[in-house]
């Protein structure tokens, strides 16, 4: 049967050209029940619209490979996979974000390999095979500052070309923030978006190139 238009808008969403399926979608109600999240990968967080929109305004060269740290449900790396053919790899230390992940990566056609991964894991060599690291609402206890820290100075000494991270400007993301401002010279940016999706907080930006 036909669903109506109000039952499809709650379910299903346009954002940034891509479809966004929210947490009461019939899929998403089948994947928690099959797949459980924690670590707070129940659904899209709103710093991830930062990403995309800063991308959307700063785009990345075509068929750069790219990081997504702590993706979740993936939505900037599914973007930047969709619209410039950027190879991605998503990591996260929770596994059972990657169903949901590779349901939205389906439905907007797009391809992105999964890893799972504590950041703290994540030896240099392995930074070092990539382009652009992203992030997204990944600093949010006292001790991910850092453990962030240190994964960005290992990043840089293995010549990644730029990291960015969004976030809403919790405390810990602050001191990150300001860590890398110091040491990396970081471009910290306000950010609102009006949306529809509304969100606000702050884009880091470190170039390396």
């Amino acid at each position: 049967m036909p669903q109506d238009s109000h039952t499809a808008s709650t379910i299903s969403e346009k954002v940034y050209d891509l479809e966004l399926l929210s947490p009461q979608h019939p899929a998403i109600e089948q994947l928690k029940q099959q797949h459980p999240t924690s670590i707070h990968g129940d659904k899209v967080w709103d710093a991830c619209f930062l990403l995309i929109d800063h991308f959307r305004k700063n785009p990345p060269q075509t068929g750069s490979k790219v990081l997504e740290l702590g993706c979740g449900w993936g939505l900037a790396g599914i973007y930047l996979s969709k619209y410039y053919g950027c190879v991605v790899t998503a990591v996260d230390a929770d596994a059972n974000v990657f169903p949901y992940l590779q349901l939205h990566a389906t439905v907007n056609d797009a391809k992105i390999d999964c890893q799972q991964s504590r950041f703290e894991q994540l030896e240099q060599k392995v930074l070092g095979s990539f382009d652009i690291i992203i992030a997204a609402d990944v600093c949010f206890w006292d001790e991910l500052s850092d453990i962030h820290q240190q994964l960005i100075d290992r990043a840089i000494a293995a010549d990644v070309e730029q990291i960015v991270y969004a976030d809403p400007e919790r405390e810990p993301f602050v001191e990150l923030a300001e860590y890398c401002a110091e040491q990396h010279c970081a471009q910290i940016e306000l950010i609102e978006l009006a949306g529809p999706p509304a969100a606000r907080g702050a884009i880091m930006v470190i170039n390396n190139a």
